[in-house]
């Protein structure tokens, strides 16, 4: 059975969708742009900065399953310019430092809701 998995410490969704979805003892994640869910601002000023609040946003809903980033089993990354890939894997790799790193892809795309930078969603395994 499915069961939504919602905080009020990561932004509300934007749109018909939940912040993610757990199925037994997997979660889906719903790819999450910085929106700093206290402020309701977009972070944007940079890359560093924009992905740091994607990846809170994650931690935030992480945790509201009792998971962490270790839990994580597989990354969509979406970015609008590959030219900034080593300054997101600086921040990336501050977050996923476990000993056995996610399956990941990381791609550029023409545009992202919001016009953000970097989107980031993340499938989860669940004890």
């Amino acid at each position: 059975m499915k069961k939504v998995i919602n905080t009020p410490n990561a932004p509300l969704p934007v749109g018909p969708y939940s912040q993610a979805i757990r199925f037994g003892n997997i979660a889906f994640v719903s790819g999450q742009v910085a929106i700093n869910p206290k402020t309701k601002e977009l972070v944007c000023d940079t890359i560093e900065n924009e992905t740091t609040q994607v990846l809170n946003n994650i931690g935030a809903i992480l945790n509201q399953m009792s998971a962490t980033f270790d839990d994580v089993l597989k990354v969509s990354v979406f970015v609008k310019d590959m030219g900034q890939y080593a300054q997101i894997n600086a921040i990336y790799a501050k977050f996923f430092s476990g000993d056995i790193p996610p399956a990941r892809e990381l791609v550029e795309v023409a545009r992202l809701p919001l016009n953000v930078n970097i989107e980031i969603s993340v499938i989860v395994g669940i004890n």
